[in-house]
């Protein structure tokens, strides 16, 4: 088991500095080499803070998978260019973790999944909701099967007002659309592991653009100009699985509606349910009573990882680097990660012609 994992970053923008780097910082296994983004003075300043001596700096990413000295590299740029980076990177030889969403598209993450297959290299998905508390504790309630068979869900990613004004969140050529792949994509995967479900029968879809079209409208990261604003401000999915089980899914920046939460799933199933909207519940029915069991998280760690309580970003980058120097897979597959573009892809071709997608 080798003692050092040596990782680059490319892209060092918000999602850099706002997660991967203050958790893979602490995790005393890495080295954080390389920095590269296409602003040279954003790639220094992650290497001032966070590199060790001499870390190197580039401004394009070619150039730094050239560096056979680099291990891992995390992919954190638009997602206009993840299946580029990621498949040239494991082509490459080195292991990758790639921001969500996977790709813009099921064809690039089907390329992305074969070429880590091919170059025998290990690939993830940044889908850090996973490792929250509270979702690693229903996702133990769900593989001991506590809930029984679960034939319905609610995936929530439900904004009142907060649209990302910044980078190129609403460049949908850049971007491949807005909240339904922005948050919509964290809270179906969040819904498909608890369900450990990953066979879709059809899809319909819808989406909005409504109140993006609105000038000065309130929002807490400045108004946007409508102009800009070229993708939805809202989007819903209606899925069924092979099994029959059905699933919602709702997702919006900007929504008239008070019933706000991001990144929740409620589920139902033949001998229970549980739901992240209050904090953690737990229902079912016993003794011919119907029960309802709020879940104290804060009373002990999370029985995951040696008992340990850990930020959701934190463990996610742990669980990753042990993944790679133990050689076991990770925590998020990509093959899972397929399966939730392919459904926001089909979402958003049914919003387009009106019709359900059928899945083979």
């Amino acid at each position: 088991m080798m003692e050092k994992l040596r990782v680059a970053i490319i892209g060092c923008g918000g999602i850099a500095f706002g997660k991967h780097l203050p958790s893979l910082s602490r995790i005393s296994e890495v080295e954080l080499i390389a920095f590269c983004d296409s602003k040279k003075e954003k790639a220094q300043k992650a290497a001032d803070q966070y590199g060790v001596a001499n870390a190197m700096i580039y401004e394009h990413y070619k150039e730094l998978l050239a560096n056979e000295s680099i291990d891992v590299v995390h992919v954190c740029t638009p997602n206009i260019s993840h299946a580029e980076i990621t498949i040239a990177a494991l082509n490459a030889g080195k292991h990758v973790m790639c921001e969500k969403p996977m790709a813009k598209s099921t064809e690039e993450a089907k390329a992305m999944l074969a070429t880590a297959e091919k170059s025998n290299k290990k690939l993830t998905i940044g889908y850090n909701n996973r490792f929250r508390q509270d979702s690693q504790y229903l996702r133990q309630v769900c593989q001991r099967g506590d809930l029984g068979n679960i034939y319905f869900a609610k995936a929530h990613a439900i904004r009142r007002r907060a649209v990302p004004t910044w980078g190129v969140f609403l460049d949908g050529e850049k971007q491949g659309g807005g909240p339904l792949i922005d948050i919509g994509t964290h809270a179906l995967d969040l819904t498909l592991w608890m369900m450990d479900n990953y066979e879709p029968k059809a899809v319909m879809g819808a989406t909005h653009h409504q109140l993006g079209k609105k000038e000065n409208a309130a929002n807490p990261w400045g108004a946007w100009d409508p102009k800009d604003f070229t993708v939805e401000d809202s989007a819903f999915g209606f899925i069924t699985m092979k099994n029959g089980a059905t699933i919602i899914l709702e997702s919006s920046w900007a929504l008239n509606s008070l019933d706000v939460d991001e990144a929740k799933c409620s589920l139902s199933g033949t001998d229970g349910g549980a739901d992240m909207k209050d904090g953690l519940r737990i229902n079912g029915e016993e003794f011919g009573k119907l029960y309802t069991t709020n879940v104290d998280l804060d009373a002990g760690g999370v029985a995951f990882y040696d008992g340990e309580t850990e930020s959701a970003a934190d463990l996610e980058a742990r669980l990753w680097i042990d993944a790679i120097m133990q050689d076991n897979e990770p925590i998020v597959k990509p093959k899972e990660a397929l399966v939730v573009t392919q459904i926001l892809e089909a979402i958003y071709q049914s919003a387009k012609t009106g019709k359900a997608v059928y899945f083979d």
